[in-house]
């Protein structure tokens, strides 16, 4: 009957990748079309090439222009002498970004995103079926190993998504967060998969449940502060383009928040995130020194812990008080989530110590 549970659950947990796979296309596809009306809401308001060679003779041989038409100017005039280039190459992008954001919210986005959101819902409540038939099939809590951590992990991180969505409309980072889960699932599936089995004895405590509650918290926050960051980023270089008059990659990018938005933002999650944290380290001290006789004792996991705690304290303390903003900070945030796949994915696996609880 374990068996057939946890292999149950293995099969729940692959139908809610398929379901976080086609959620993963349709916000790419959201995205692509957002980046392809960019491009028709450029091509409407400003002139061909051809135009502008035409408008360009006819300025020079004092010719009048009949045909040309440039929006800001009325039908049978030249159109008027250009402003600088940074500047309007500025107001332009800002004319693009109104004009495909109301397409947007009127409906033209809208499909690809209700049916990514969807499909996301019903893969949270898929593998949420997952993670409890593991926990029938152990039972006991589903986190005593890598795989079950995974499994709790992505599902938080997921959850965090969608809650996340009731309050800021953040479903264009969809495809980071479904992307980053994606690739997280498959690697557990393929290198982290382990039988059903009993707990450790250290691991026999309610401080099991308290610390990796706030852990998975924490590692959820960090994950969704880091796909921003990331977002934030190219959001960054593209508006450096635009000022300094260069060519865009990444039209999309243009229907999107600007970088101080995406900035804020990703600071405010991750503010959450490093109060789990902060739970997180002081849990996992009193349940050491209830499992071990004491509190601190330098192990291999208890000090990337801590690296992580210093790298987002130093990241809230130097946005807050020495002006890091832009891309320093994003890259510190990224830093920081970097910090917390190595203590997963490497210290657990390939470093040994009183935390080695991989199952591996």
């Amino acid at each position: 009957m374990t068996e057939t549970l946890a292999q149950l659950s293995t099969v729940f947990l692959y139908a809610a990748m398929g379901l976080y796979a086609a959620a993963f296309i349709a916000f790419a596809l959201d995205l692509a079309r957002r980046g392809a009306r960019a491009t028709a809401a450029e091509a409407a308001v400003v002139p061909s090439a051809v135009a502008r060679r035409a408008a360009a003779a006819a300025n020079s041989s004092g010719a009048p222009t009949t045909t040309l038409t440039v929006e800001g100017g009325p039908g049978g005039e030249a159109p008027p002498p250009p402003p600088p280039p940074s500047s309007a190459l500025g107001r332009l992008s800002s004319r693009i970004s109104e004009r495909v954001e109301d397409d947007v919210m009127n409906g033209g986005g809208t499909a690809s995103l209700r049916w990514a959101f969807g499909f996301t819902i019903v893969g949270f409540a898929v593998q949420l079926v997952a993670v409890v038939l593991r926990g029938i099939a152990a039972a006991r809590v589903p986190w005593a190993n890598m795989w079950e951590f995974s499994m709790t992990g992505t599902l938080v991180i997921i959850g965090v998504f969608l809650l996340a969505n009731l309050k800021w409309d953040i479903k264009y980072v969809g495809t980071f967060v479904l992307g980053l889960v994606l690739v997280l699932q498959g690697i557990a599936l393929l290198r982290y998969y382990v039988p059903v089995v009993p707990l450790q004895p250290a691991l026999q405590s309610y401080w099991l449940v308290i610390h990796i509650i706030v852990a998975v918290l924490g590692t959820a926050f960090f994950a969704l502060g880091f796909a921003l960051s990331g977002l934030q980023l190219l959001q960054y270089r593209r508006e450096r383009q635009v000022a300094e008059s260069r060519p865009q990659q990444f039209r999309f990018l243009q229907t999107l928040p600007g970088s101080v938005v995406l900035e804020n933002l990703a600071y405010r999650i991750n503010i959450v995130g490093f109060i789990a944290w902060t739970f997180t380290l002081i849990a996992g001290a009193i349940w050491a020194e209830k499992a071990w006789g004491r509190y601190w004792g330098w192990d291999t996991k208890e000090v990337w812990t801590f690296i992580i705690w210093v790298i987002y304290a130093g990241y809230i303390h130097a946005r807050a008080t020495r002006g890091w903003r832009g891309s320093r900070s994003a890259w510190l945030a990224i830093i920081g989530f970097a910090a917390v796949l190595f203590n997963f994915g490497i210290v657990n696996v390939f470093f040994h110590g009183l935390h080695a609880y991989s199952g591996l």
